[in-house]
């Protein structure tokens, strides 16, 4: 007798995972859903994710890889993780998938809409196979807000300021993140300024390239100013477009300022 091919969806308390959990969830009703949470997400993030389960009654599997960052942080010699070294992800959120699973055969689902040209960072296991049903159906961003909306589920409330799940000290913040993540939590700023300096070994890293968040700081005038001035000018160009839609329009603008970045998960 073959066994039995499990499906899981990893949710990430996102906007595209959580429309994938929306248009699958009656489709594949022995769906397993799973968040690996490493303990340094945002509030907003677990509010989001009791939305999703409470809207569309499902259960979601928390899974976490039980050292936890800090003692990660210290088998890497208190080097940050970062777009060319992703130890955070490989470890936090690949491994707990792959000890989810386990040898069982299993389809991944994963939420990679048809507008996106990336494949995501997602396991090797020959047992995990990763299909996408945003590409094999021609879904892009707009589907993707119209099927939460439709949902009751809408956007995630760090949306406001924020275009990405994850860690509060994501590597993958723009600047104006960081300004908004300072006045949003300032205790979790304070916390990512800590794992910069606290270095015993007089050693520098920096969560972004060039500029520590103290540096980054002093310039919120600035970065906010620059923000607002390009947030006018996409709201003139698309004046019916979502507020959310907007900022990570103007965000992902800024992203081609900066150096070569690999996609984020």
């Amino acid at each position: 007798m073959s066994q039995k091919v499990r499906h899981v969806l990893g949710l990430s308390g996102g906007k595209d995972s959580s429309a994938l959990a929306v248009l699958l969830h009656k489709e594949i009703p022995d769906m397993e859903y799973f968040f690996c949470d490493t303990h340094k997400e945002l509030q907003e993030t677990y509010d989001y994710l009791d939305r999703i389960k409470a809207r569309l009654g499902i259960k979601i599997h928390y899974l976490s890889e039980n050292r936890g960052f800090d003692h990660l942080l210290a088998l890497h010699g208190g080097m940050l993780p970062s777009p060319q070294m992703r130890w955070c992800t490989i470890m936090m959120k690949i491994k707990p998938l792959e000890k989810f699973v386990g040898d069982d055969p299993a389809v991944s689902y994963v939420g990679i809409r048809a507008d996106e040209n990336r494949d995501g960072y997602i396991s090797t296991k020959p047992n995990i196979k990763a299909v996408f049903p945003f590409k094999e159906r021609g879904l892009v961003k707009a589907d993707i807000v119209r099927i939460l909306e439709e949902s009751g589920i809408g956007m995630p409330d760090y949306y406001r300021w924020r275009s990405r799940s994850g860690c509060f000290f994501c590597f993958f913040q723009r600047k104006y993140e960081w300004v908004m993540l300072a006045q949003e939590h300032p205790d979790l700023f304070e916390q990512a300024i800590a794992y910069e300096e606290n270095h015993s070994d007089g050693r520098t890293y920096t969560w972004t390239q060039g500029e520590t968040l103290r540096e980054l700081l002093a310039r919120k005038d600035e970065i906010i100013a620059k923000h607002e001035k390009a947030m006018q000018r996409e709201t003139k160009a698309a004046p019916n477009r979502p507020l959310a839609e907007s900022l990570e329009a103007v965000l992902e603008e800024e992203d081609a300022e900066l150096p070569c970045l690999a996609c984020h998960l």
